[in-house]
């Protein structure tokens, strides 16, 4: 009988190091199309631990949080039953350096996403999308479901799925070598982009339950602070009253005393984050934007 060649695998890590920009949260990237990967060290007991000191040395600080994101296995050469097993993480960190990598918004890779002012990308993208769609009754549902079309609404966690409507129809570059789209975003090697979309997806639907949002802000810092860093990642506005009700109300910030001094007029409080209180997550069932009608405390 003969004998099956042993499988041999080769485990690849690539990390989605994430911190916020003055306009939105930037990712590091290898020349703007690839992220950071290597090789897992096979002396390393703990997968979690040898990527935490990977990626310490790359951002130069401690990482905030970090988890697994996406696992896929390729195979490496045709014919040959060695498998490429790639793991990609999500981690925050305070700060990206800019020696020897690039630093970009996510928003340059997926313009369509920031929704805080008029956006070409998402216009222009949409109507493509339903010429695409003409006669097909099954995409045009999913198209209006995806990208809140006829008065259905746009859930911000669905950068993934709206990713891949638009490879399906050819309308970013991994897709369609044929043209160049239109705003349409830079594009990424292989599978980079998606992967970069799947923790876009999972980043704004873990500041809807969890205190992840505190991750990116220093130690001490005020409300404008905290509410321009959920705008961020949301890309969404969000009515400045209801969100200081909606946050105080569940008390996830404490009042320092103190003030900061650092912009002109009246100085702002200055609050931290209430970790014993990370359990009541301040977004937990709200609907962004916080409009006046939202969450009447």
């Amino acid at each position: 009988m003969k004998s099956m060649p042993d499988l041999l695998c080769e485990v690849d890590l690539i990390a989605v190091l994430v911190t916020l920009g003055s306009d939105g949260p930037f990712v590091l990237t290898k020349d703007r199309v690839t992220l950071p990967n290597q090789a897992l060290d096979a002396k390393r007991r703990s997968l979690q631990r040898g990527f935490r000191q990977w990626a310490n040395t790359l951002t130069h600080n401690s990482l905030r949080s970090v988890e697994q994101l996406y696992t896929f296995a390729d195979q490496s050469d045709a014919g040959t039953v060695r498998r490429l097993i790639s793991i990609s993480y999500l981690a925050i960190s305070q700060s990206l350096p800019q020696d020897h990598y690039d630093v970009c918004s996510f928003y340059d890779y997926f313009p369509w996403e920031d929704r805080r002012q008029e956006n070409k990308s998402l216009q222009y993208l949409q109507k493509e999308l339903m010429i695409w769609a003409k006669n097909d009754p099954e995409k045009q549902a999913r198209i209006t479901h995806y990208f809140g079309l006829n008065n259905a609404q746009w859930n911000d966690e669905f950068v993934l799925s709206r990713y891949e409507i638009l490879w399906e129809a050819g309308l970013v570059a991994e897709s369609s070598k044929e043209r160049t789209v239109p705003y349409s975003g830079l594009e990424m090697h292989h599978d980079y982009r998606r992967i970069l979309a799947t923790a876009f997806s999972r980043l704004r639907a873990k500041i809807r339950y969890s205190p992840i949002i505190f991750d990116f802000l220093p130690e001490v810092f005020t409300l404008n602070q905290l509410q321009h860093a959920q705008e961020c990642i949301t890309g969404r506005l969000i009515h400045k009253s209801n969100f200081r009700r909606l946050v105080l109300h569940q008390n996830l910030v404490e009042n320092t005393g103190k003030r900061d001094h650092s912009a002109p007029g009246r100085p702002a409080s200055l609050y931290r984050f209430c970790q014993k209180n990370d359990a009541a997550c301040y977004l937990s069932g709200a609907v962004l934007p916080l409009s006046e009608e939202t969450l009447k405390i």
